[in-house]
């Protein structure tokens, strides 16, 4: 039953991609380029629709238990650090912050070939970082962070460790580009932090059953980031700091 679960909700969240994605190309798209306002607005009811879609998927198909998301107030300047545990994370992170969308700092594969996703990538402008790409691809990734660090009206997202943990630990940080994003302006930093998802990390581990997802999430901060010539170093030893303790909260019994 778990492993039928698991299916039926896997194939109800790709079936989803495949029909919004020409709703999003056909009507979210051309409704939002008419004035930013209007653009904001959009794509963030747009976004949360979806994520909180897939979150709902998975409790009421699939049977996971997925805790409520604490809340991020959504504005300029705000700048949120995840650890990386699943495919979830996005979805986790979009839900968590309110009255706008974040730009997020994800992998450049996912720009093709994937059904609504790749669009979505390429409409809300997230930078793209590739850790395979040549010296001067990766001079055009670095540009983009930087340009979208400066000049973002909404909040950065970003994944320090990088890549998905395999054991659901806080890996190391690679920091370039967010000591990148911390030099381009003062930011108020949030640290988000989920446990419980990565057996589940990618899509294709769905099919073993979802129903045992104990997912939950804790938030710490506002931090604040002054000054754009800091010791990002520091900082971002202190964040990960942040982030381990906060995972070590989670797991601890009784801990909501």
């Amino acid at each position: 039953m778990k492993t039928l679960r698991g299916y039926l909700a896997l194939s109800i969240i790709l079936l989803a991609l495949v029909l919004l994605d020409p709703i999003q190309r056909v009507f979210v798209a051309p409704w939002a380029y008419a004035t930013p306002p209007r653009r904001i607005r959009a794509y963030s009811r747009w976004q949360r629709f979806l994520a909180n879609g897939i979150l709902a998927m998975l409790r009421l198909v699939g049977g996971a238990q997925v805790q409520s998301v604490p809340r991020i107030q959504g504005r300029e300047g705000v700048l949120v650090l995840m650890n990386h545990q699943s495919v979830l994370d996005i979805p986790l992170v979009v839900s968590a912050i309110h009255g706008t969308y974040p730009k997020i700092v994800t992998r450049k594969r996912y720009q093709r070939w994937i059904p609504l996703i790749s669009h979505m990538i390429r409409l809300y402008q997230y930078p793209v970082v590739d850790p395979r790409a040549n010296s001067q691809d990766t001079k055009r990734m670095l540009a983009s962070i930087r340009d979208a660090a400066r000049s973002s009206d909404v909040p950065l997202a970003i994944f320090p460790e990088g890549t998905r943990s395999r054991d659901g630990e806080i890996g190391r940080y690679r920091p370039t580009g967010l000591k990148l994003i911390l030099k381009q302006r003062p930011w108020t930093v949030y640290v988000l932090v989920a446990d419980g998802f990565w057996q589940r990390a990618k899509l294709k581990d769905f099919l073993r059953g979802v129903g045992d997802i104990r997912g939950r999430t804790k938030l710490v901060g506002p931090f604040g980031w002054e000054d754009p010539r800091g010791d990002t170093d520091a900082f971002c030893e202190a964040m990960r700091g942040h982030m381990v303790q906060s995972l070590a909260d989670l797991r601890e019994p009784n801990t909501a």
